[in-house]
């Protein structure tokens, strides 16, 4: 099992991979900045990367500048088979850097790097000396990688001292539903697939935790449901991790995950005071958590009146909406009751805003639709899963998202409903085009295109 999945973890990373592997080779001085949220599988990807080129993997921890510096020596001494170092290890950061200097070219990576600035706030003046006087002479490649987006982010601002040396910064995203889907088996139908995908997302370390020997049902009980388990307790150490006061946070991301999108609504919810709310969505947008988002026809992203606010993580929105919001059930140890109650009633109706953001993610990469800019719409009585604007080409597509199969019946009041909203988006006289995507559907519509599940990815990437 360790095996295959451990095989499945690479297949997902491959561009990202493609690109490390070409920065090394053009054989020049590089000083990459990696940064993800944890679980998002950097550590894996780093490894993978130095399988080839046999670099040198080096590991901080959350300790005192001594054994900061002596567990670092002996991770260095092992690499290289040094018996003196391993004996002897560097009693200063200088000395540690003036070490690496002196050896002939190689990957090096250092992971969870912000653990060695905590310890010792020096080390990155430190580090921009050497770089400036030897690495970058050298044609050094050094990888910087860490877990705290909010640490990571401050060695990329103008106050730290290796601001502008860093050469490349890589920013790890969760891994989109098609990558997601090869930790899922072979055998899952999409619709399957889809509904994993809605609870889990793309970090590959949740994927990981779910059985698929087992019921939907089982896994949501055991792996999630239950305050020991790993999945139950991230969210909290995730957020303990990165923020100085988690309780308000919470409350905000609680408020989202409720349905208030508006800052307004998010301030009325929570009790809290404007600014200070103003204050938190800002940085949990810094984190990746959330994300503002405006409809596509506006003209300016930033000063829109029209922004709302959305939790960015389909667990995190799992999370918050069925295990948050449910502790008495847990407290009281009735984890069947909560999964048969409350979450697998409404997980159809759950799965179908995540499906929407799928196949949105999907026609966004989608060669076919190259030309077009998509997003989401909306006004105060109206909304629209899906609309594409080719502005160019003078064309507009709208579009319906159902996780469910149709009928004629309720195909024939999308249509009027796609036809309403588009006579209000196409105020530019474009050529438009309207279009449902659905699990299932038994009829076909003169002036609608229908997508059905199975059908989606081979004609959403068909010329």
């Amino acid at each position: 099992m360790t095996n295959k999945m451990t095989e499945k973890t690479f297949k997902d990373r491959v561009k990202e991979l493609a690109f490390l592997n070409e920065l090394y080779e053009k054989n020049s001085a590089k000083l990459i900045i990696l940064y993800g949220r944890r679980r998002v599988g950097k550590t894996e990807l780093l490894k993978e990367f130095l399988k080839k080129h046999k670099g040198l993997y080096i590991l901080a921890r959350q300790e005192s500048e001594k054994e900061q510096l002596k567990k670092t020596s002996s991770q260095i001494a092992e690499y290289y088979k040094d018996n003196v170092l391993m004996l002897n290890p560097f009693i200063s950061w200088d000395a540690l850097f003036i070490y690496l200097s002196e050896k002939p070219r190689i990957p090096i990576v250092i992971d969870e790097f912000p653990y060695i600035v905590q310890s010792s706030k020096r080390v990155t003046g430190i580090l921009q000396d050497y770089w400036d006087n030897k690495f970058s002479k050298k044609n050094t490649f050094l990888v910087l990688c860490g877990s705290s987006i909010n640490m990571m982010e401050k060695l990329l601002g103008k106050k730290s001292p290796i601001y502008g040396r860093r050469t490349e910064q890589i920013l790890l995203e969760p891994l989109k539903f098609n990558d997601s889907c090869l930790f899922l088996p072979d055998a899952m139908n999409l619709k399957e697939k889809v509904l994993y995908y809605s609870i889990l997302g793309g970090m590959p370390a949740y994927l990981l935790e779910f059985d698929f020997e087992k019921s939907l049902r089982d896994n949501l009980i055991e792996n999630i449901a239950r305050k020991n388990k790993f999945l139950y307790q991230d969210v909290l150490f995730t957020l303990r991790e990165e923020l100085k006061e988690p309780r308000n946070y919470f409350s905000i991301l609680y408020s989202i995950a409720k349905g208030n999108s508006k800052a307004g609504q998010i301030v009325n919810d929570t009790g809290l005071e404007k600014a200070f709310v103003s204050k938190y969505l800002s940085v949990l947008i810094d984190l990746q958590l959330i994300e503002r988002r405006v409809p596509i026809t506006e003209k300016n992203f930033a000063r829109s009146r029209n922004g709302i606010y959305l939790l960015k993580d389909n667990f995190f929105k799992f999370w918050f909406k069925f295990i948050f919001e449910n502790q008495e059930y847990i407290e009281q140890e009735k984890q069947e009751k909560l999964v048969d109650e409350k979450i697998l009633p409404e997980l159809n109706s759950f799965a179908g805003r995540i499906f929407e953001e799928v196949v949105l993610s999907e026609m966004i990469r989608s060669g076919k639709y190259k030309d077009y800019l998509f997003g989401r719409w909306w006004d105060k009585n109206l909304e629209a899963d899906i609309v594409g604007i080719d502005r160019s080409n003078k064309r507009l597509l709208v579009g319906e998202v159902k996780f469910k199969k149709l009928t004629k019946t309720e195909i024939h009041e999308i249509k009027g409903s796609l036809k309403e909203k588009a006579q209000k988006i196409n105020s530019f006289g474009f050529e438009q085009k309207l279009i449902v995507i659905c699990l299932d559907c038994d009829f076909e519509d003169s002036e609608v295109e229908i997508i059905k599940l199975d059908k989606i990815f081979s004609q959403i990437f068909s010329d």
